[in-house]
């Protein structure tokens, strides 16, 4: 139904972005089990204590953002998954990415990530990422993702218009 935007009807409104995020963070921390995972939430931008406010669909933007997270805890045992919302005010943008120390992006799945049934886990149906992409390319965003570079865990990451 999503290949055919039947089912991918954006429903826009206005409304600030951090207490939506915070929310996905409190829900995932009650899905890590007995796995030693906290959580942590950082504005990179200098007027961090200023509410972002941005016009997108709500309930999608939180879909994201709680895959997103829900992936990192699956693929970590242990440590800080960071959730780091960045505010590019001359592209009008609005990054969220998503920072774990898991086992990183499985080298066999990383060319079709986001691809339909790609998945190395046992459990997953391979569809997150997939609907996660077609959700922010809805919104005109971008979805990447990436090992660390320090060789443990990935990195998430995607960016929507404010407006």
């Amino acid at each position: 139904r999503i290949e055919n935007n039947k089912s991918l009807e954006l429903s826009k409104e206005i409304f600030p972005i951090d207490p939506v995020i915070r929310d996905c963070i409190i829900d995932a921390s009650q899905r890590v089990g007995k796995k030693n995972i906290k959580f942590s939430y950082v504005s990179a931008n200098e007027d961090q204590q200023q509410i972002t406010t941005i016009k997108a669909d709500k309930t999608r933007i939180a879909q994201v953002l709680t895959n997103l997270l829900d992936n990192s805890i699956n693929s970590s045992q242990e440590g800080v998954i960071s959730v780091k919302k960045t505010i590019d005010h001359d592209a009008n943008t609005m990054t969220l990415s998503v920072v774990d120390s898991g086992s990183g992006i499985n080298p066999d799945i990383n060319p079709r990530l986001f691809s339909k049934f790609a998945t190395a886990s046992e459990k997953g149906t391979g569809l997150g990422l997939y609907i996660s992409k077609k959700i922010v390319e809805a919104h005109s965003g971008k979805i990447w993702a990436e090992n660390n570079k320090d060789g443990e865990g990935a990195t998430f990451a995607f960016t929507i218009p404010i407006f």
